[in-house]
């Protein structure tokens, strides 16, 4: 089984997010970018499901700045076997990464792509249900447990009420969840061996994809100042301060 994992570069999830001074967007200058989390999480599913032996080749992709490279030779450090890195200049909404991953899906011809269920700078939440659509292919979303079956696929997905058990035939889409596993970490070996491994770059144009952007961003702007809180002596007092200044009760 053939596996294709996309991947996007996000600002890491420990840095604390700044908007720019204009309010067009959040301060990337300067800033440690790695692998979306959920995206790390799919990568390591893919490998998991290669010691497995229910895969034999994991290939990463991402679209974005050249930077963006060095989120894929991550990947590589962690087990993929080569990389394929679309260039483009404008961070792309999903739509166009749904269009540009279809046209690599019909080139590489993956039994299966996996890819994290959202970022996390848009949480659109988009991609993956967007391929899938465009690929006619089945899918199953926020998936906690990955099985390979003689069929197909076994997919446990949380959802509202726990979770449900879907069935899959190949190909098929599946976005992953928190829960789903834990990655591991590139040995320094690795990443060694990573720097030798292939990655193909292709620019966005080349593909014939319309990357016009449908949304505009209109203003972004930090959230208020919360208030300190305050130490209470006495229940009563707590229920004087609800009830008079809060207004809650």
């Amino acid at each position: 089984m053939k596996i294709l994992v996309p991947i996007k570069r996000v600002v890491d999830y420990n840095v604390k997010v700044r908007v720019r001074r204009d309010g067009t967007g959040v301060e990337t200058a300067g800033v440690k970018m790695s692998m979306n989390p959920f995206d790390e999480i799919a990568v390591e599913e893919a490998l998991r499901l290669r010691e497995k032996g229910a895969a034999d080749d994991i290939v990463v992709v991402s679209v974005g700045v050249p930077q963006a490279a060095d989120t894929l030779r991550t990947a590589l450090a962690m087990g993929a076997d080569r990389a394929i890195l679309v260039q483009s200049e404008e961070s792309p909404e999903p739509l166009a990464v749904a269009k540009i991953l279809k046209t690599l899906v019909e080139r590489e011809k993956p039994d299966l792509v996996i890819l994290g269920k959202q970022a996390i700078d848009d949480d659109m939440n988009a991609t993956g249900q967007m391929l899938a659509g465009l690929l006619d292919w089945p899918q199953a979303t926020f998936a906690s447990r990955v099985e390979k079956t003689d069929d197909g696929l076994t997919v446990t997905r949380e959802v509202d009420g726990g979770s449900e058990t879907l069935s899959l035939t190949l190909p098929a889409i599946v976005t992953a969840d928190l829960r789903l596993n834990e990655p591991r970490y590139a040995s320094l070996p690795n990443i060694m061996k990573a720097k030798k491994k292939p990655l193909d770059t292709i620019a966005a144009a080349d593909l014939g994809i319309d990357l016009t952007r449908r949304l505009t961003m209109l203003s972004m702007a930090e959230p208020p100042t919360r208030k300190a809180g305050v130490k209470l002596g006495s229940v009563a007092e707590l229920v004087e301060k609800l009830r008079n200044e809060a207004k809650v009760i």
